[in-house]
C-alpha cells in the first residue's frame, strides 16, 4: 500500500520452475503491512492469512543494473488459488480502473513528473535532514531552481541514474533542479497508465540505490526539510481514442470538448475524497500549504501553478490537465488510479466544472483535508469512489492508514519536548 517493493529473491531456475508448480507465493498480509511494518488490529482479510499466487507480467522483466551478479526483476500480479485476482492489490486497482475506461472506448494517457531531495546520510531520525555535499565540497544552502551548475554538483550520481534507467527501459526525459535545496525533478515521457505506474515504481527504487552508491540519501518524502518546498508527483492526464489515437479533450481547431470539462468536474468533486491515496502519510499534508507551489484547493486555471488542476497551453493533440495534488510519496498505482477514477466519474456523470480562475489560487479558501484523520474520514465515506476502486480495497486501505496514524500518535516529537516540557 505504501509503494514499498516486497517480494522474494531466488535463483533463476527456481523462478522458472515456480511458474508451473505454483511455487511463487506470498502471504496475503503483504498487502496490509503498514509503512512501519505493523498490521491493522481489525481483521481486514481472512485471519488465516493464506497464500496468494504470483503471476509474473512478462512485459515487466528488467535487468537490475546495480547488481554485480546478473539479476532480473519482474513485477507480479496476484491471484487467489481459484484464479480470482487479489482485489486489494494496488496494481489490480489501477488495472480495474483502466478496464472501466476501455469499456467506454477511452484510453488514458499519463505523463508523471517526480520530485525528490538529495540529503546527507542521516543515521539519527531525531536530527533534521541536511543538503548533501556536492562536487564543490560545499552543501547547497540557497534555492537554485533550474540551476544547471547546481545539478552538475551531482553529475556522477545522475549519470548512474540515467544509465540505470536506460538499462531498465524507464522512459525518463528531462532532469532539472527544483526550488528546494538539492531538490530535483525528473519527468517521464507520456504513455499508457499501467506502464508509467510500473516505471515510477521502479524509478523510485533506482534513485534510492544510485544515491546510496554515492553516499547520499534520495528521499521522496512529501516534505523532508523545514522551510523548503515539498516534493510532488504531478500527473498530466488526457484521454485518447484507442483506435485512432485522437485526443478526446479537444477538437482539431482547439475547442475544448465536453469530456474535457466533465473530466475536470469529476476531479474537482471527487479528488478531495480521494486525498488519502494522493497524500498517504502524516508528512504528506505538510506539503499542501500556501505559497509553496502546492495546491490548497480544487480550483483550475490555464497555465496556473497555484491551483490543484492546471491546464497548460498546448496544441489540440496535446490537450491535457495536470493534477498537482499528489505527493512524491504516493504509491504510483494508487495515485494514478485515484486521479483517473475521479475523472471517469466526472465524464460518466457529466459533471460541469467551475469556471477557471485567473490569479492566485492561494487567495481562495483551503478546501483540502489538512491532516490524515480528515482524509481517512472523507475516503471512508466516499461511496462513489468505493464503487470504482473496489469496496474491499477501500476498506483495507483505510484500516492500514488508521493503523499508521495510531502509530504516529504514539511518538512524541522534539517540538513538543522543546515548547511544552517546561512551559505548560
Amino acid at each position: 500500500m505504501s509503494g514499498i517493493p516486497r517480494g522474494k529473491i531466488l535463483p533463476a531456475h527456481k523462478f522458472l520452475s515456480g511458474l508451473t508448480d505454483r511455487g511463487l507465493r506470498l502471504p496475503e498480509s503483504v498487502f496490509i503491512q503498514t509503512v512501519t511494518g505493523e498490521y491493522p488490529e481489525e481483521d481486514v482479510i481472512d485471519e488465516i492469512d493464506g497464500d496468494i499466487y504470483l503471476r509474473p507480467d512478462a512485459a515487466s522483466i528488467r535487468i537490475v543494473p546495480w547488481y554485480e551478479e546478473p539479476t532480473a526483476q519482474v513485477i507480479n500480479d496476484c491471484i487467489h488459488r481459484d484464479g480470482r485476482p487479489v482485489d486489494i492489490s494496488p496494481r489490480h486497482v489501477l488495472q480495474n480502473v483502466l478496464r472501466l475506461y476501455e469499456n467506454k472506448g477511452w484510453k488514458p494517457v499519463i505523463a508523471p513528473e517526480l520530485e525528490f531531495f538529495l540529503v546527507k546520510v542521516n543515521a539519527d531520525p531525531d536530527y533534521p535532514l541536511e543538503p548533501p555535499i556536492g562536487r564543490s565540497g560545499r552543501p547547497e544552502i540557497g534555492r537554485q531552481a533550474y540551476g544547471i551548475d547546481a545539478v552538475n554538483e551531482f553529475d556522477p550520481l545522475f549519470e548512474d541514474v540515467y544509465d540505470y534507467c536506460d538499462a531498465q527501459d524507464l522512459d525518463v526525459d528531462t532532469l532539472h533542479h527544483e526550488g528546494g535545496a538539492a531538490q530535483m525533478e525528473i519527468n517521464f515521457n507520456h504513455g499508457e497508465a499501467l506502464s508509467l505506474a510500473d516505471q515510477v515504481f521502479l524509478f523510485k527504487r533506482t534513485v534510492h540505490q544510485a544515491a546510496l552508491r554515492h553516499d547520499v540519501y534520495a528521499t521522496f518524502m512529501a516534505k523532508p526539510l523545514e522551510g523548503q518546498p515539498g516534493s510532488a508527483m504531478h500527473m498530466h492526464q488526457s484521454i485518447v481514442d484507442p483506435k485512432t489515437g485522437k485526443n478526446l479533450f479537444a477538437t482539431a481547431d482547439g475547442t475544448e470538448t465536453d469530456l474535457f470539462r466533465w473530466h475536470i468536474g469529476g476531479l474537482q468533486k471527487y479528488l478531495p475524497q480521494a486525498m488519502l491515496l494522493l497524500a498517504p502519510n502524516v508528512n504528506s499534508f505538510r506539503r499542501l500549504v500556501r505559497n509553496y507551489n502546492a495546491p490548497i484547493n480544487m480550483h483550475w486555471g490555464r497555465d496556473n501553478r497555484t491551483v490543484g488542476l492546471r491546464v497548460p497551453f498546448c496544441q489540440p493533440e496535446a490537450m491535457r490537465v495536470e493534477n498537482r495534488l499528489s505527493g512524491a510519496d504516493a504509491n504510483p498505482y494508487l495515485a494514478m488510479a485515484a486521479s483517473l477514477a475521479c475523472g471517469y466519474l466526472g465524464m460518466t456523470e457529466q459533471i460541469e466544472p467551475t469556471k477557471p480562475i485567473t490569479g492566485s489560487g492561494y487567495t481562495k479558501a483551503h478546501a483540502l483535508p489538512r491532516h490524515m484523520p480528515e482524509a481517512i474520514d472523507r475516503f471512508a465515506h466516499a461511496r462513489k469512489l468505493q464503487e470504482v476502486l473496489g469496496e474491499s480495497f477501500c476498506r483495507v486501505y483505510a484500516a492500514v492508514k488508521e493503523a499508521e496514524w495510531d502509530a504516529y500518535q504514539d511518538v512524541i516529537s522534539s517540538w513538543e519536548r522543546e515548547y511544552l516540557l517546561l512551559n505548560v
